[in-house]
């Protein structure tokens, strides 16, 4: 499988709730909104927790490919992401990325997994500056 380009379409629509979000991806369907703590009715993730699910499924998703090519003895990976906003705007916001792997895995073979948990087309994109142009139609 070879992949050229990565691109991603994703449609949303507020209908006069504050938080509430409807989102529409390909023929998904899913809600975005706030917890309740901050006003929100916590029907749906966040956007901030939807940018997590994004980075994890991909590390997850690029990992199994890599230990597949390697037939290497790994049954599940595990990828956890927090999201840290920055104090000040001007400074990076953070995202902390741990993994797990039952398997019969090494010491070497850790290492490259670590590696390869960077080459993710998600990783990379939030590891450069972005543009984000917005038009009104």
């Amino acid at each position: 499988m070879s992949i050229t380009k990565f691109s991603a379409t994703a449609e949303a629509l507020n209908c006069g709730d504050v938080f509430t979000t409807h989102l529409k991806v390909g023929d998904h369907e899913m809600m975005a909104d706030e917890p309740i703590t901050i006003g929100g009715k916590d029907s749906g993730p966040s956007p901030a927790a939807y940018l997590c699910m994004s980075l994890a499924s991909c590390t997850a998703i690029t990992l199994r490919m890599y230990v597949k090519r390697k037939g290497w003895d790994v049954e599940n990976i595990k990828v956890n992401v927090t999201f840290e906003k920055a104090d000040n705007p001007g400074e990076p916001n953070t995202f902390l990325c741990s993994l797990e792997f039952d398997g019969q895995i090494d010491e070497e073979q850790r290492a490259k997994l670590l590696e390869i948990s960077k080459a993710c087309p998600v990783h990379r994109l939030l590891g450069k500056p972005n543009h984000v142009i917005t038009t009104i139609e």
